[in-house]
């Protein structure tokens, strides 16, 4: 078995702008946990799958994604999920909670693949950067430097992005190409 999840990677400008912010949390504030993925926008949660069956997990996701059109993501500001995470808020479109709630549907009756988690609570897309590792008292201070930073990005995902763990961090799987 291995973890997986699935989501929206942005262009690598600005992957490459949410990991200098990253580098400055780790080098300011302790919190490096951030830095083990790319910067992404989680659309399903981790998950187990049987490494045997990588395959079909990849079949269905190609299936899921070449019914769907690119989707506009904007990514504004800061925000944050108290105590612990600062991330780089993400606007709420309607093609993006659509896209997610899709997602979620279509691997439960497709694949069986349920988080119980995120069934109880609403959907927030957001690209963290400052993970749980961020204590408490550095997230007061940090927050209070970052809550009136200002980040504007405006891009179109045409592709959803399969996460795999290896054990330290998460890793580019596969990629599924939406239609257009």
């Amino acid at each position: 078995m291995s973890r997986f999840f699935v989501a929206l990677l942005p262009p690598q400008h600005i992957q490459d702008c949410a990991n200098e912010i990253k580098q400055y949390f780790a080098d300011r504030y302790a919190s490096s946990g951030a830095q083990k993925s790319p910067p992404h926008i989680t659309l399903q949660p981790p998950f187990e799958w049987a490494d045997s069956n990588v395959s079909l997990l990849e079949q269905s996701l190609k299936k899921f994604a070449s019914g769907r059109k690119s989707v506009p993501v904007t990514l504004n500001n800061f925000a944050a999920f108290i105590p612990r995470v600062i991330y780089i808020d993400v606007v709420q479109t309607p093609e993006l909670m659509d896209l997610q709630g899709d997602l979620m549907a279509y691997v439960e009756s497709d694949l069986g693949i349920v988080d119980q988690v995120a069934q109880t609570r609403s959907f927030t897309p957001h690209m963290t950067v400052a993970f749980r590792d961020l204590t408490k008292q550095n997230f007061n201070i940090a927050w209070r430097e970052f809550v009136a930073r200002q980040l504007h990005f405006e891009f179109k995902c045409d592709r959803l992005t399969l996460l795999l763990h290896d054990g330290k961090r998460w890793n580019v799987k596969s990629e599924f190409y939406f239609v257009s």
